[in-house]
Order: C-alpha cells, then structure tokens, then sequence
C-alpha cells in the first residue's frame, strides 16, 4: 500500500471482480439504502437474481434493517462473502483504479474507484478534516449497519465521494487512458439502472499522475482562492452514502483498538473503497430528498407543524386544495423572496405550507426541524426519505400517511456551504433518483 505513497488520504485499492462465467447483470444491484419503502422492489430483483452468483446475496436491503431474520441474513451474507472468494467467483484484478462510466436516463457520469483513509476523516459536527460529511449523521443509524460490517471479510461500495474540480484535472484525463486499459466491464443494468463500463488502470505513470493533481486541488494558495478565504482544506465530500462511510469509520475505530501501531498503517480495513466523482460533471444531477410520514393523523399533523414553524420563523401560512393541479398553481403564485414553500400531500387534499423570514438557509433544514419535534411528540408516526415525485404523491395519498415535497439544492453552494458553514441538514440532497444510484459491483478485502 505504500507503493503509491501519498498526503491526501488516498490508497490505491487492490480490487476485486466477479470472473468471466459470473453473469453481470445479476451480479450488480442497486445500493442498499433504495427502495426502503418499496418491497415489490426487492421480491423482483430476488426473481432477475435467483440461484446466479451476485451482490444481492452479500449485501441487506435496508428494508430488511431490524426485521426478525436479521440475525440470520447477516450470517448468509458473510457465507456468502467466503463461500464467492474460496470459490473462485471473486477473483483479484490487482493495485489499480477503475474509470467507471454510467449512462442513465439519458446523462452521462464518469467515477474513478479508489480507496479513502478513514484516518482522514471524522463524522462529528464540525469537523475541518480532509474527507468531510456533507449532511449531519445520525449516530443512531450506526449500529445496525455496524452488525453487517461487524464480521464482513470483504466491503462493496455504494458511497460516491464528491471532488470540487472546475478545471476538470483529475477524472476527466483518464478517459484518452482508457484506450490503452482493460476493459473488466459493459453491460446493462437491472430494473432500469442503464448501462456501465469499466476500464481498469493499472499504469503507474497514469496513477501518479492522477494523484498528482487530487493533491493540487488542495494546494493552500489554490485554495484558498477558490473560495476567498483562509480555511481548512476539505479535499472529498460525500456525496451518496454518508452512513456507510461513517459504519466504515466506527468498525475502523473498533478493529484499530485491538491492533499495533505498525498494524494500523496498512490493515485493510483502514481503507474504504469509493467511487469519486467531480461535482461539475454535467451528468450529475442533485435531486431533492422528500419526506413521506407514515402512520398518524394528517390533519393532526399540519396543525402541529404549522404552530411550530410559526414559532420558530416569521410566520407559517397553510393553504390546502382538493386538486394536485390547484395547489401546484397556487405554490407557484405564492412564491417570494425570503419564503420557503413546503408543498404536501395527504389522503384527502394537496397544498403547502408557507414560512416566512425561515431561521434556516434551506426549506429542508425548516421542515426537518419541525418534523423531528413532531415525530418525538407524536409516538408511532414514522418517517421515510423519497427519491422522485410520483413515489411521495402515490405513498402519501394512502391512508395514515402523508407527504411533503422539497425543491433540489444547487450543486455549485455544496463546497462552499461544507467549507464555510459545516455539513447540511441531512438528507438534503441525492445524486439522481432512485434509479441512478451506485449499484454494487467492485469489491475490496477488509481482513
């Protein structure tokens, strides 16, 4: 590992892939963390899957988190995990990195798998370190995932990491590389996931150099004119998969406690592997993160979040329609500067809720401030984070639930909103819609 030695937190992984018999389009499946609310989702991609070697079998679906069998899944996952690399179905394609290109939906991305040093990073609020959260993390939602990793010999990365490149010097060189790299991959996505290459770059002058100009996006005198002040370099941001880096870290903290000093250097599990990405990519696209609320009284709701908001800001209006149409028409009109507008849905009407001179930046950090005080004083009522706007209208429609709508976050004010102001309220944004997520293919040892 200290072939490619460098200062910016970044191990040149040793990856592996499924062999040549593995079928591909069974073995890739989508991150964990989707679908939480749809399990029709997940009973169809147990059916494309059945007996074929594939990711499914080493990973758990969040919607299976705190289910009766979990105990019992967590074992046939790390089985699994032994049973692809005894067998050979896992096989090592060495020390390199893998230029990743997805087309979905019409757009285009490029990311480059590397590895990240968890001792580069830390998930407390506030933290000036080089690998930063871009959204609070709820140190609650560790745990479960913790059981996962717990005894995991290997890790498979949904976690896409964010660079803030204008100049496009670090990603976007590797594509003429490419010509003269292995292709390990192409083919087409299940359940809509589009298409995506692998090119595996093994060329030593090619990593070097791509290292290179990571470390020189952190220059001080560069970057400290980039954003006009003097502060802390933050080099990677999260982009997708803010929790699982921070399992990652709380399980690198565990193993770290029982090793040497000269062990910790180069124990595997010090390095998560992650796909990087350049913010400026044209392909990537920030989309807003609703909210649906399961299991209360809507009207009960409105009226609570309406006082509180009322409290806690200007002012807060609620206005209420039969149609989606008419609530859609009257948001619009009701627009203005120094408002946030929190379009809902409930079983029996559409409309939004107005605040007016919001204490917070975002319309997400106002709702999710009131939601948080309504959920702890409202026992029983749940709440799940919705990628696309047809899902929040269908789920929040039905009985006992209802839906709140949020506009998408520019993707320009994320680096500069991280290095000056610290992480956003959480889930404020996602990169694509449920769809276009990162789905599971390279995979690295950890023991």
């Amino acid at each position: 590992m200290d072939k490619f030695h460098n200062d910016i937190g970044v191990c040149v992984p040793e990856i592996l892939l499924p062999n040549n018999s593995v079928d591909m389009q069974k073995w890739a499946v989508v991150a964990c963390d989707q679908y939480t609310s749809q399990p029709d989702y997940w009973k169809e991609t147990e059916a494309i899957v059945g007996d074929s070697p594939s990711t499914l079998r080493i990973m758990l679906p969040e919607f299976y988190l705190d289910k009766p069998d979990e105990a019992e899944r967590i074992t046939a996952i790390n089985a699994a995990m032994d049973r692809y690399m005894a067998e050979g179905v896992l096989e090592s394609i060495g020390q390199g990195l893998m230029l990743v290109r997805r087309h979905v939906d019409g757009k285009t991305r490029l990311g480059l798998m590397i590895a990240l040093d968890l001792e580069r990073y830390s998930y407390e609020k506030g933290s000036k370190t080089l690998i930063r959260a871009t959204e609070g993390t709820i140190v609650e939602r560790i745990p479960p995932r913790l059981r996962i990793r717990k005894d995991a010999p290997l890790e498979m990365p949904h976690i896409l990491v964010l660079i803030d490149d204008p100049d496009k010097t670090v990603i976007e060189p590797l594509e003429a590389d490419a010509k003269k790299a292995d292709l390990k991959y192409d083919f087409t996505l299940m359940q809509n996931g589009g298409t995506v290459k692998g090119w595996f770059m093994k060329d030593e002058a090619v990593i070097e150099r791509t290292l290179n100009a990571m470390a020189a996006l952190v220059d001080p005198a560069k970057f400290a004119k980039q954003y006009g002040a003097d502060q802390p370099p933050l080099l990677f941001a999260m982009g997708d998969g803010n929790h699982s880096f921070a399992t990652a870290k709380a399980s690198w903290e565990n193993i770290k406690a029982t090793l040497s000093p000269e062990e910790q250097k180069t124990h595997p599990a010090r390095f998560c592997l992650v796909e990087l990405e350049n913010v400026h990519d044209a392909g990537i696209i920030f989309e807003p993160i609703h909210r649906v609320l399961f299991h209360l009284d809507a009207d009960k709701a409105l009226g609570y979040l309406q006082k509180k908001m009322q409290a806690d800001n200007g002012g807060c209006e609620l206005m209420q329609f039969f149609t989606r149409e008419e609530a859609e028409t009257a948001a619009k009109q009701a627009q203005q500067q120094d408002a946030h507008i929190m379009p809902f849905v409930t079983p029996k009407s559409f409309g939004f809720l107005k605040v007016t001179a919001p204490a917070a930046q975002l319309e997400v950090g106002t709702l999710q401030n009131a939601l948080d005080a309504m959920l702890k004083d409202m026992p029983g009522a749940t709440i799940d984070y919705i990628h696309g706007e047809d899902v929040v209208y269908d789920l929040g429609s039905k009985a006992e639930n209802m839906g709140f709508l949020l506009p998408p976050m520019p993707k320009s004010q994320l680096f500069p909103t991280v290095v000056f102001d610290g992480a956003l309220p959480r889930k404020t944004f996602s990169m694509g819609e449920a769809h276009e997520k990162r789905y599971y293919l390279e995979c690295k040892k950890i023991k």
